[in-house]
């Protein structure tokens, strides 16, 4: 029997949920219609509805329904079903059970053919007939469900479940709530969802076994749909612990950063870090940020460089942005320079440049100074004018060229964020000129 899936869930947090329809029957006729199904006819009529009593298989119209399944296996579909059709010119002669073999034939040759419409249609009349084994008609119900599914018309693989479950005399196992929760998540009904696929990790648990990894990726997306950020973090903790993945690391520090947990963020995303989980560029990127609102400056600008020369990642104007900040939150100006250097060419406003003017007034660097601030001003687009011009007048000072300095400096007092500090290095300069010109130096 050919096997295919079909895609039921699609996650946000880089994983999807596959199901794939359960083997409806076995292709062996042998096993289908055999001496088993003989030997428990007579269980078949204690199953059956009290109303109806389940008629039995002839021995004539066994071998042929046997034939036909042979003469599908051996020739094809197409001949297995013209077979069948030839069954079913004298259908009117057959009983209940033997019609519903007919159909349950015909179902399984258009199984095989993946034409799932027509097997659905066949598998329908298999369950529309009144006189069958309970046994026969539970097993169609569900695969009829699972057909659905396959079909993305999941209200009416519930609808089949639901007529499953109200003739089955047993609990539901495992497999069985995770059926309804794929089914619930993808008509929207998360609660459900939620109950359905915890019930069936607890039965698991219960039997000391571990959840597959499917039903927790399941039970997270709908806690997530739902809105419940802690109960998704849960999970991700159970799935880093079971089946301890790089992207289900990552994706628990993400959760740990949502529900207000700032040290477990940084805590687990620096774990992935050390254990060489953290590949990607991006990832790099957030652990970087994470290291600087922790006030970890050195350690997020070595990661950050990693991040820049993880091949295939774009580098921008931010990233540089990011070193050159990191850098200078350690206390380390001189290897934010060049960072900053390449901002500064990357963008149109002049802010990087005024970065760099400050940084080189930071370390006596005057000449580079006035060229950093002489690009920032030329650029524009400053977010605090008044500290270039500041830079310019102290970088003046220093190179003893004080009516410069005094000029950049009466520009700088002209901003309210630098009025107060330009006033004192007016006051400190021009007592300085004062004293040059004493000692007529000027």
């Amino acid at each position: 029997m050919t096997n295919f899936s079909k895609t039921l869930v699609a996650l946000s947090l880089g994983l999807s949920v596959y199901v794939a329809p359960s083997l409806l029957a076995t292709t062996d006729a042998a096993k289908i219609l055999g001496g088993a199904a003989f030997a428990e006819q007579g269980d078949n009529a204690k199953q059956a509805r009290k109303t109806n009593r389940v008629p039995a298989m002839r021995n004539r119209v066994y071998t042929h329904l046997s034939l036909a399944q042979k003469i599908g296996e051996e020739k094809g579909t197409e001949a297995g079903l013209a077979a069948l059709d030839e069954i079913k010119q004298k259908i009117d002669q057959l009983n209940s059970y033997e019609q519903a073999m007919l159909w349950n034939f015909y179902g399984f040759m258009h199984y095989n053919a993946e034409d799932v419409p027509n097997a659905l249609q066949a598998f329908e009349k298999v369950v529309a007939i009144d006189a069958i084994p309970n046994a026969l008609r539970l097993s169609t119900l569900r695969s009829i469900a699972q057909l659905w599914m396959a079909q993305e018309d999941y209200n009416k693989a519930l609808s089949y479940l639901d007529k499953w479950r109200e003739l089955s005399t047993k609990d539901l196992s495992a497999q069985d709530h995770v059926l309804y929760a794929q089914n619930y998540y993808q008509t929207r009904r998360f609660a459900e969802a939620v109950e359905s696929i915890s019930a069936a990790i607890e039965l698991t648990e219960a039997k000391n076994k571990l959840p597959k990894e499917n039903w927790l990726i399941l039970q997270r997306a709908s806690y997530y749909e739902m809105k419940q950020p802690e109960k998704v973090t849960e999970v991700m903790e159970k799935l880093v612990r079971i089946f301890d993945k790089p992207e289900y690391w990552v994706q628990l520090s993400g959760m740990y950063g949502e529900i207000g947990e700032e040290k477990k963020q940084l805590a687990t995303m620096e774990a992935a870090w050390q254990a060489g989980y953290i590949t990607k560029g991006q990832d790099m990127v957030n652990l970087a940020q994470l290291y600087l609102y922790h006030n970890v400056p050195y350690k997020a600008a070595k990661v950050m460089e990693k991040a820049m020369n993880t091949s295939g990642f774009k580098v921008e104007e931010k990233h540089y942005q990011l070193v050159s900040q990191a850098y200078m939150m350690a206390k380390n100006d001189d290897l934010a320079i060049v960072p900053l250097q390449e901002a500064a060419q990357l963008a149109k406003h002049g802010n990087f440049d005024a970065q760099l003017a400050e940084i080189y007034v930071n370390t006596e660097q005057w000449t580079k100074a006035l060229e950093a601030a002489a690009n920032a001003l030329a650029k524009g687009g400053l977010n605090n004018p008044g500290n270039v011009h500041m830079a310019v007048g102290m970088a003046n000072y220093n190179l003893q060229r004080y009516e410069q300095s005094l000029y950049a400096l009466a520009k700088a007092k002209e901003f309210n964020k630098t009025q107060n500090m330009a006033s004192q290095w007016i006051a400190y300069v021009s007592k300085e000129q004062h004293v040059e010109a004493q000692r007529g130096v000027l």
